[in-house]
């Protein structure tokens, strides 16, 4: 399975050096195309279940046979006639981290997610993939699309959520397109809503790299009205009717603020540009949670606000690890020992070559103990104690106190960034 996995991805790499344009496959549209992932910790099925157009494409234009990053899962898009992969991407799923719990060893859940794709102008080929914590392939699923298909629903012409900038550094094919989504704020309250949303760049801004990056990015306040002020907390037995219905105690964790209604949040958002998804939620409750391309929601009003952000979005743009850990290793389970994760700032020392190793002063010690080495080998990161390291003593994964990313978070980052703008 494994070989199966590295098999697709040298194939996407090497058609990379063939970059095709744009305007070649694509028209001024972009087709959401909305599945449901389902299964336990035995196995999983990909089902297909809407195909949506909106207008424009705020996505990339280039490097569009490339995946941004490895991760849980990836979807490729051929064109049907050649065979030949016309854009990719990659992305993780709430869905992906439910089965690792032990409540998948006893139910079979499913789960929405939706994902963006350029708007093919020819018939095309998706083929969807998932992977487990091992990097196997664990369900693929593959299906037509037909840019004639009368079938194919159209939104975001006509009842397109309210919406504003907060930044504003250039178009969409210039910039990065981030929105902001309002969750838990009645419509009396969306004044408060945009204040907690203009935060939200100058947070990201006071860190490196996005402080000098800033220009590559816009922000987009979408002021989507719930019929309840605030969110659900189950702890507390407080259950909300809110635009997206998040709620914290995801997975039982009493601080992950999540929602399953992925639909909704992409229907709030049609006609609408954007690439990446922040949800802040009407709560000074402390929480929140990130998911590699999906999206990130916060507390917009507990103290943490600040780093709790900047923390999420680390995990949701660029695809970071937490490098925190606990000592009895109760998640030790999402980064096997043997494996090298294939997040860019935890390792395993299983393919450290490509880590972070040429940012390292020869002679640095395994586990490095000094807490003022710049970059070294910190054992406990990924939820481990043992076996599984971080490149820093501290960084901005690890706690709210840290006043920055390590030069390894830094780097990864950068690095996103100049994929998508580059």
């Amino acid at each position: 399975m494994k070989k199966m996995f590295i098999a697709a991805w040298l194939l996407l790499a090497s058609t990379a050096t063939h970059a095709q344009q744009f305007e070649d496959y694509f028209s001024e549209q972009t087709l959401r195309v909305d599945y449901v992932f389902t299964g336990n910790e035995q196995g999983q099925q990909i089902a297909l279940d809407e195909l949506i157009a909106t207008p424009g494409w705020a996505g990339r234009r280039h490097h569009l046979a490339e995946m941004p990053l490895k991760s849980h899962g990836q979807l490729v898009m051929r064109d049907k006639e050649t065979g030949q992969p016309i854009y990719a991407t990659s992305f993780s799923s709430l869905f992906q981290e439910w089965t690792a719990t032990d409540e998948a060893k006893e139910v079979t859940k499913s789960y929405e997610n939706c994902f963006l794709m350029p708007f093919p102008k020819k018939v095309a080929e998706v083929e969807v993939t998932l992977m487990n914590y091992r990097h196997e392939v664990v369900a693929t699923l593959k299906h037509t699309i037909d840019p004639n298909d009368i079938l194919i629903h159209q939104k975001g012409k006509e009842h397109v959520t309210l919406y504003k900038y907060m930044v504003q550094n250039g178009t969409p094919e210039e910039c990065i397109d981030i929105a902001i989504l309002a969750e838990g704020y009645k419509p009396e309250e969306m004044e408060l809503f945009y204040e907690d949303a203009a935060k939200v760049s100058e947070f990201l801004f006071s860190y490196e790299p996005f402080k000098s990056l800033q220009k590559k990015f816009n922000f987009i306040a979408v002021a989507s009205p719930s019929e309840d002020s605030g969110v659900s907390i189950p702890k507390k037995g407080e259950w909300k009717h809110t635009a997206f219905s998040s709620n914290y105690s995801t997975f039982y964790s009493d601080r992950y603020l999540t929602t399953s209604h992925l639909k909704a949040v992409h229907d709030a958002l049609a006609g609408i540009p954007y690439e990446h998804i922040i949800v802040l939620a009407n709560t000074d409750e402390y929480g929140g949670g990130g998911i590699y391309n999906s999206l990130m929601l916060t507390a917009a009003h507990h103290s943490t606000f600040r780093p709790v952000v900047v923390h999420e979005f680390g995990h949701s743009f660029a695809g970071l690890a937490d490098e925190y850990f606990y000592d009895d290793d109760v998640m030790s389970g999402s980064y096997p020992l043997d494996i090298e994760p294939w997040e860019a700032n935890i390792t395993t020392l299983v393919d450290f070559d490509s880590k972070w190793k040429d940012l390292m002063k020869k002679g640095t010690p395994i586990p490095t103990i000094e807490q003022d080495t710049p970059v070294g080998i910190f054992e406990g990161g990924g939820y481990s104690s043992k076996g599984v390291y971080r490149p820093a003593y501290d960084c901005r994964m690890r706690t709210n106190s840290s006043p920055e990313f390590c030069p390894v978070c830094d780097r990864a980052i950068r690095r996103i960034i100049e994929f998508y703008t580059e």
